[in-house]
């Protein structure tokens, strides 16, 4: 990767120094339309993240149902399989057969032990757990995959285990809970917008809305007209995310499904990425 790039990245989608704008962003680990968000929240950050910071807020909505119940199940999974096949980014309903996630809050609380090593590092763990639940099939309740999880992405493992057992992660996601209380949050996924003025309220926006809404919110609150930042190269991009969807790729370049394919048959061909199956779309994995 470039170094330009390398800076890009770090600026728009981490930068470190105060932005103008703070976006809570009100989600769950278990929730398709917050995975579903992923493509519309990365455009966001390449192109317009030296405005804002963002900060995931563990919402417990999808968590609070009583998981019990087979028919729960039938209703989870339809809904993941509506939203696939609607968004383009894929989730594997049949796990909720075959491998149902029990203890939802256990996935919550390990997000909030990955964030005590980092913010950069819990929003790392977070898109790996959801590539786990909705494209590998995987049981986020289980101590070994969160342990796999912790250990893709580079955390320190055995610091993470203890942490998941601590009052700092629970206390953390007890915070999480009350914040979305505070802020009347009854719908996932929900962006808030802040600026510097604390007097003012923040903008929600409860729901998945195209791209061009957030866009408005961006504009009306910042002083002056934001600059669209243009996007990396292709394989930076790759490089940088690792796994992505065919979607994600779509829109973050304004890329029709065909130039997409046709763009990264040209990656497969310079053996930079491989083809990841999944039950709805495609998705691409950078080879290192």
């Amino acid at each position: 990767m470039m170094e330009q790039e390398k800076r890009l990245f770090a600026h728009h989608c981490h930068g470190p120094e105060k932005k103008p704008l703070e976006i809570y962003i009100f989600i769950d680990p278990l929730c398709p339309e917050c995975w579903a968000l992923e493509p519309i929240m990365k455009k966001l950050k390449i192109e317009y993240g030296r405005y804002f910071s963002m900060k995931p807020v563990l919402s417990g909505k999808l968590t609070m149902l009583n998981l019990g119940k087979k028919k729960r199940f039938e209703n989870i999974a339809e809904m993941w399989e509506k939203t696939a096949s609607r968004s383009g980014m894929s989730c594997d309903a049949s796990l909720w057969e075959e491998n149902p996630v029990i203890s939802p809050y256990i996935a919550s609380i390990a997000v909030k032990a990955a964030e005590l090593q980092g913010r950069k590092r819990g929003a790392r763990f977070l898109r790996r757990l959801q590539e786990m639940l909705f494209l590998e099939k995987k049981n986020i309740s289980s101590f070994e995959v969160l342990k796999e999880c912790a250990r893709a992405i580079g955390l320190d493992v055995e610091e993470f285990i203890t942490d998941i057992h601590s009052e700092s992660a629970a206390k953390a996601f007890q915070q999480d809970l009350k914040i979305t209380a505070e802020m009347e949050v009854d719908e996932i996924p929900t962006l808030v917008f802040f600026n510097e003025n604390a007097e003012e309220e923040g903008i929600k926006i409860a729901g998945y809305y195209p791209y061009e809404v957030y866009v408005q919110v961006l504009q009306e609150m910042l002083p002056e007209e934001p600059k669209q930042s243009a996007p990396p190269s292709l394989e930076s991009f790759m490089k940088f995310f690792q796994l992505v969807a065919s979607k994600e790729i779509a829109v973050v370049y304004d890329l029709s499904p065909q130039q997409v394919n046709t763009e990264m048959k040209k990656l497969l061909l310079k053996q930079k990425v491989e083809q990841v199956p999944a039950k709805y779309g495609t998705f691409w994995r950078y080879i290192n």
